[in-house]
């Protein structure tokens, strides 16, 4: 007779015996024992079957479901797809029921019937927030949180929207809801059910700001679609970025403004993050970074301040990597004779975007340069390029695309990485026109600013 395992209630971790405290998650006494009925994936061996080529098999098109929000429609790759699984995944409170009320409404615009499945919410309260938003009202609502309920009402909607997965419980697990044990269980009957009914499933989760806890991070390889839903609560702009797509390309970007009516799309996100940029203030520069397929230039913004001894230094960063803010001081630094060892600095991407790409380096530089020297960058001058060790500028990937956008915004040049290989740039003929400039270093671009600076003012 084969003994149950042990499993954590926490994050699902499993063990031949009880254990006081999680080895993963560190939780005590969280151990309990796994009913026989909860251990699924025991199937019995599957039979040979029978084989054929990949090129016999007729890819049917992917019957798609548009949301009526252009934005979340580009990161999904065209609108949701029949009997797919897509996870909204975000910090609680960011707006994750208002982006799926407003995307009911635009499934149900287009003659789909959409089921919500209210678990955390009453539905009195998600029906005023629909009256407010001008969302649907055909919608089909239900506040059941069993799993068995649910998957019972699925057959008759075109798309099932789960707020969220975490409150759902199967009562065959004695896990807690929102636990591993049960997020994984639901999730799992709720996918078959989507394959079986042709519904496309829209699940729910949260994280915290870490995305350390587990529930959304254990289905990512489950589910079809992963998408994040992200935003400081402290501004206005909210992005949807997908970082997994099995029908579509990963790394697409929305953007959405958050208002009093829910939210709005943001279809010129370049002009957005440059709206309010001050062009005579020293410590700020523009790039461009590409998010899927989209191109965006945006602010790159930084203060740098003498720190009086025996305080430490503070480095800051926000919206970029920290490792990258030490790499842009060190090659300063080192390279071009900035003295930065002895000051606080702070640098942050202006809008509330998060961006991780190697091409704000040399922005990140210049607006460290500026800030340090108290020299604005000249308003029509932007840079893109990776910053290496040495003090080089490296190429980045699709500098065509990103030179166009920036020229498109009105800046007359744009500061860029030596020509390498297959990266030539179709530069304007006109040569009062905006133009390219080639920098193979940090100082020579540096250079270019003062140069740029003397013949604005002629």
């Amino acid at each position: 007779m084969s003994k149950n395992a042990m499993v954590c209630l926490q994050c699902g971790h499993r063990s031949l015996q009880w254990l006081g405290r999680c080895p993963d998650c560190s939780a005590w006494d969280s151990f309990a024992e796994e009913p026989p009925a909860v251990v699924r994936g025991t199937r019995p061996p599957a039979r040979a079957g029978t084989t054929v080529s990949i090129g016999a098999v007729d890819p049917e098109p992917h019957q798609r479901v548009a949301t009526g929000l252009g934005e979340l429609d580009r990161v999904l790759g065209g609108g949701l797809v029949r009997g797919s699984v897509v996870l909204i995944a975000g910090e609680p409170g960011v707006g994750k029921s208002t982006l799926l009320l407003q995307a009911a409404a635009g499934v149900e615009n287009s003659g789909r019937n959409v089921l919500l499945v209210c678990g955390e919410e009453s539905m009195e309260q998600v029906a005023a927030r629909a009256r407010r938003l001008g969302a649907p009202r055909k919608t089909t609502l239900t506040a059941g949180t069993e799993i068995g309920q649910i998957v019972a009402l699925m057959g008759e909607a075109d798309v099932v929207m789960i707020d969220s997965i975490q409150s759902l419980r199967d009562p065959d697990s004695a896990a807690e809801p929102g636990s591993v044990s049960q997020v994984r269980l639901c999730a799992g009957a709720l996918t078959d059910a989507a394959r079986q009914t042709g519904a496309a499933l829209v699940l729910v989760g949260h994280i915290t700001k870490d995305g350390s806890i587990a529930g959304p991070r254990a289905l990512e390889h489950l589910v079809d679609v992963v998408v994040t839903f992200e935003g400081d609560r402290g501004h206005h702009l909210r992005t949807v970025r997908g970082i997994k797509n099995r029908y579509g390309a990963t790394g697409e970007l929305g953007v959405f403004q958050m208002g009093p009516k829910g939210l709005s799309e943001v279809p010129d996100a370049s002009r957005f993050f440059l709206a309010e940029r001050h062009t005579e203030t020293s410590g700020s520069a523009v790039g461009c970074i590409i998010e899927g397929r989209r191109s965006l230039a945006l602010e790159i913004q930084a203060l740098v301040m003498a720190c009086r001894p025996p305080a430490v230094p503070r480095r800051v960063a926000q919206g970029l990597e920290s490792s990258r803010l030490g790499l842009a001081l060190a090659v300063l630094q080192k390279h071009c004779n900035v003295q930065v060892a002895d000051c606080d600095v702070y640098a942050s991407v202006a809008g509330g975007l998060r961006a991780a790409e190697p091409a704000i380096d040399l922005p990140l530089c210049l607006a460290l340069y500026s800030s340090k020297t108290g020299k604005p960058v000249p308003s029509g001058v932007a840079a893109v390029g990776e910053v290496g060790l040495a003090g080089e500028i490296r190429s980045v990937p699709g500098l065509q695309v990103r030179v166009n956008e920036l020229f498109r915004l009105g800046f007359h040049t744009v500061i860029a990485p030596p020509v390498h290989g297959s990266d030539i740039l179709a530069e304007p003929a006109d040569s009062k026109g905006p133009k390219v400039v080639r920098a193979a270093s940090l100082g020579r671009a540096i250079a270019i600013l003062g140069r740029t600076a003397t013949l604005s003012k002629i």
